[in-house]
């Protein structure tokens, strides 16, 4: 069957199940032809708005049965092109699937739909003690962090979604609906398949349920910001604090390019534009005060400016979101200028080399690049900015990304600490593991969807 006489088929199927919630309107199209990067947005030739898992499950039946390809949708903030439909097909939007379906309390877990946002999910658990801790920064859904193996600020403590996660309901290829995990913090039995699908970005199935470990509400939370002249001083502090030991829920870098689009993004009033940690500290009260004032003792040796205290919680809250809203920062700070994003992770002892490496070679660039990053497990970011208007301005900025994840993996780092593959990575995947390895991921993704209809083109360059 021709492919276009086989989607032709697919939608007139899925309107069957879906009725209106199958759609073909050119801007509900176009809203999902990308996500929140550069990468060319691709048209979809539907939209499917589900709401179970049997209606996930009947549309990718249909789609394998006709070679359609499927490209499932979150809340579209993916920063590597994951939610790009790049062969067309249909785009599973699973954005409505937002039930929160248990808690138990007293074993601290929850069972959720994946279209619950990490913010949903907390304001629904604020009233029962406990919290969601993996924080990406941005209104992702649950079900898209899964599939990303997404972290966060909270990652130094806390861990990514690969520590979150007991268990998944997953959509095959074929259509055909498994369990893995449950509700116990540890087994011993059989394929761990759960970790195989978080970070597998929609090409091994769909994720249309998730069983998450919670966390319970610290007793004390405080933040603090300390500020320093220089970019290795930061960094220099944050590997001691690492490897002293102290447990930081958070810390942040932000260098000074960084710094001075989020004060005059987010109006942050009494700051320098120079290299600056933001920290926070969970616990008791005891806890949190032995915990703050070594971390500042130890700042002060490397020539901090001195700590600005945040603890009530609006307070904390405004440092956070200026955090958050950092991406939007950066890109505000030169109109008529694009970024693109790189995700360079390195083992701690090699983070100050890894980010003065990145400086420098965004200053050799002529680019401007803002460094932010969630230090404390080694990862941050370049969100390196070029001119709109300069016909080789991305391809300068590429050129830069590709030097900064070089550097690297010769550190013995990771080409994307959280963002995952998609088409942005893709070119990294073998430097990183070894054709291989690769071929091993190839003959699994094989084994999952032998008719290669989820989310094509990701991953894999070919």
């Amino acid at each position: 069957m021709e492919a276009s006489t086989a989607v032709s088929a697919v939608i007139a199927a899925a309107r069957e199940i879906l009725g209106d919630r199958l759609s073909v309107n050119a801007s509900v199209r176009e809203q999902h032809s990308h996500g929140e990067d550069t990468t060319t947005p691709t048209l979809p030739d539907a939209v499917a708005f589900v709401e179970t898992t049997e209606e996930v499950s009947r549309l990718l039946a249909l789609c394998h049965q006709h070679g359609v390809p499927v490209t499932p949708f979150g809340a579209g903030t993916s920063l590597e092109g994951h939610v790009n439909p790049v062969r067309g097909g249909i785009s599973l939007d699973l954005s409505t699937m937002k039930a929160v379906l248990e808690v138990n309390e007293e074993d601290m877990d929850c069972l959720i739909e994946p279209g619950v946002t990490r913010q949903e999910l907390n304001t629904f658990l604020r009233d029962k003690g406990l919290f969601f801790p993996v924080d990406p920064g941005s209104h992702a859904s649950l079900g898209g962090m899964c599939a990303t193996r997404a972290s966060g600020t909270n990652a130094v403590r806390y861990g990514t979604m690969r520590e979150a996660v007991l268990g998944l309901e997953v959509v095959l290829a074929d259509g055909r609906v498994i369990q893995t995990g449950g509700r116990t913090r540890k087994a011993s039995n059989g394929y761990d398949l759960t970790r195989l699908f978080i970070g597998s970005e929609g090409t091994l199935g769909v994720i249309t349920k998730v069983r998450l470990r919670l966390q319970g509400i610290p007793e004390a939370t405080s933040a603090a910001v300390c500020q320093f002249q220089s970019l290795a001083a930061a960094v220099e502090t944050v590997i001691t604090v690492m490897q002293t030991g102290i447990p930081v829920a958070r810390i942040e870098l932000l260098d000074d390019d960084q710094m001075a689009a989020c004060i005059k993004y987010s109006k942050l009033e009494g700051f320098a534009p120079i290299p600056t940690l933001f920290l926070e500290f969970h616990g008791t009260e005891a806890g949190v005060k032995e915990q703050a004032e070594a971390v500042e003792a130890i700042a002060t040796e490397f020539g901090a400016s001195g700590f600005t205290w945040a603890t009530d919680a609006e307070a904390r809250s405004r440092l956070w979101q200026a955090r958050h809203d950092a991406y939007w920062a950066a890109i505000a700070l030169k109109p008529g200028h694009r970024g693109i994003t790189t995700d360079v992770c390195v083992p701690i002892s090699r983070l100050t080399e890894a980010v003065l490496g990145a400086k420098k070679k965004s200053e050799e660039s002529g680019l401007t690049s803002c460094i932010v990053g969630h230090v404390g497990d080694g990862n941050f970011h370049c969100l390196i900015l070029f001119p709109e208007n300069e016909p080789d301005g991305l391809e300068r900025a590429w050129a830069l990304d590709r030097a900064i994840v070089a550097e690297g993996l010769s550190l013995g780092g990771t080409c994307s600490g959280e963002h995952g593959v998609g088409l942005g990575k893709r070119e990294f995947l073998e430097q990183e593991h070894g054709p291989e390895a690769l071929a091993v991921m190839r003959s699994v993704k094989t084994a999952f969807d032998p008719r290669g209809i989820l989310n094509p083109g990701k991953m894999f360059r070919n």
